[in-house]
């Protein structure tokens, strides 16, 4: 399970890099060579969705509770955004969710 979670983990972390440095490139003025680095991380984060072992729907389900807190925790590092209570319950009702969802597939 924590082979599981740690692969949903970076499996979250390579789709918010793909999509945070084309931000980046738009709305801060950074360099469009942002895009390339972009591109392989959005390249790694399909790869990683194919080898997660079990079938796709299901794991895109579960994917979504651990990428929600990993897109929260990034906008408290990388953007410096103080999380609410709500942010918190938020990231709970997220998890919780996934778990129920990956309990139903091992049973």
């Amino acid at each position: 399970m924590i082979k599981i979670t740690l692969l949903f983990v970076l499996t979250a972390i390579t789709e918010i890099i793909g999509c945070y440095l084309p931000y980046v490139w738009l709305r801060r003025d950074g360099s469009a060579w942002l895009l390339i680095p972009a591109a392989l991380s959005l390249a790694a984060f399909v790869w990683l969705l194919s080898i997660h072992p079990v079938a796709s729907g299901r794991v895109y389900a579960a994917y979504g509770g651990i990428y929600v807190v990993t897109a929260m925790v990034w906008l408290r590092v990388v953007d410096g955004v103080e999380l609410s209570m709500y942010d918190g319950l938020g990231m709970g009702i997220a998890l919780l969710g996934m778990w129920i969802i990956v309990a139903g597939w091992r049973a």
